[in-house]
């Protein structure tokens, strides 16, 4: 394998593609994140669903901008334990069925993390009916090594509610310019909103700049709704993974980003329609400082801006993106100067949102 490039976003991206966060169970990248925003937040605190929320004063305490990034990512959820020791679960977020079969897990138990793989009947046993068909979720089940229940209660102390994460470690495919791994949805929005930050600590902006990692997006944007309502912002933006096209069996008028070609801006999803004007800045802003961009009109998704959109009077908002392959799958592909690229548009954009600007960003006039 190649020496890996030099990338100084590289170990944060790793530490939390790695870290364990299924919805509602987000505690250990709250921890990572918290620990790269301490430095330099004037405030750092959770609200009552447990979205972190840190304060970087500029040199105004309005317009406030908000950034929403979600820590958590698709789990599963234990509903029961069989007399053999099998876990039956449901699922956290929106898996599709086939791509739970045969992959590896970690059960977040009060004793520590316990190891398992999802398992179905093997093929050799299967009708040739069975053998061509998608297996449903209610018929797949995790074996974590148990003899029994009482096995899996009382030794490896599983109970009904604990979470399960997807088991899959980060790692440079052959060049090093992409990164496999998992929970780029939106662990790679995470990194990007924590480097934002950083970089107007330093250089200084026109305004007052909260990043809140989110919690709960993948079952209903919630911590978005929540902290949106406590920050009160003024402009909105969401950053997230953007839905990759460019990979056999995906048609471009499914989804237009590629990796590589920069980051990215939703002009339409499922949940909101960005603010044009917004949406105009963003574009002049590229252009001027030479940052390649791209855009995706989807038929479906949904994300945390369209929470921080419908906030109070309302907010003008939109969703930026890094393009990412395989969404809601044990593994995703990233390219890392897409990700260098939106934290650098991002830290442009806002140092040029002083209250004149979102002034006229909110008129309707």
């Amino acid at each position: 394998m190649p020496e890996p490039l030099d990338d100084p976003y590289r170990d944060l991206l790793e530490r939390l593609s790695n870290a364990y966060g299924p919805t509602g169970f987000e505690g250990d990248v709250r921890a990572i994140v918290r620990e790269e925003l301490e430095p330099i937040g004037d405030s750092l605190e959770t609200d009552g669903v447990g979205s972190l929320i840190t304060r970087v004063q500029g040199s105004s305490e309005r317009p406030r901008v908000m950034f929403a990034s979600h820590m958590d990512e698709l789990g599963l959820l234990v509903r029961r334990i069989t007399k053999e020791g099998y876990l039956k679960f449901v699922p956290l977020g929106g898996w599709l069925d086939q791509s739970i079969i045969n992959q590896r897990w970690v059960v977040l138990t009060r004793n520590g993390p316990i190891p398992g793989v999802t398992g179905i009947k093997t093929v050799h046993v299967m009708t040739p009916e069975d053998r061509g068909k998608v297996f449903k979720k209610d018929d797949i089940f995790i074996d974590v090594g148990a003899t029994s229940k009482e096995d899996a209660e009382e030794r490896l102390g599983i109970r009904p509610g604990d979470a399960v994460a997807p088991d899959s470690k980060f790692l440079p495919l052959a060049g090093g310019d992409l990164y496999l791994g998992k929970a780029w949805d939106d662990r790679v929005g995470v990194t990007v909103m924590i480097e934002v930050l950083k970089a107007l600590k330093a250089s200084g902006h026109p305004n007052t700049v909260f990043g809140v990692a989110t919690v709960q997006e993948e079952v209903g944007l919630r911590g978005a709704q929540t902290s949106a309502w406590s920050v009160e912002p003024d402009i909105g933006f969401s950053i997230e993974s953007g839905v990759a096209g460019d990979y056999p069996g995906i048609s471009e008028d499914e989804a237009q980003e590629r990796l590589g070609g920069g980051p990215g801006i939703f002009l339409h999803d499922s949940s909101m329609l960005p603010n044009s004007r917004l949406r105009d800045l963003v574009m002049d802003t590229a252009r001027e400082i030479g940052q390649p961009l791209q855009f995706n009109v989807l038929s479906g998704y949904g994300q945390d801006g369209a929470m921080i959109q419908k906030t109070r009077s309302g907010v003008p908002s939109i969703n930026i993106t890094v393009p990412t392959r395989y969404l809601h799958s044990h593994t995703g592909v990233i390219h890392r100067n897409d990700v260098a690229g939106a934290i650098r548009l991002v830290t442009e954009v806002v140092r040029r949102l002083d209250e004149e600007t979102v002034a006229r960003l909110r008129s309707f006039d």
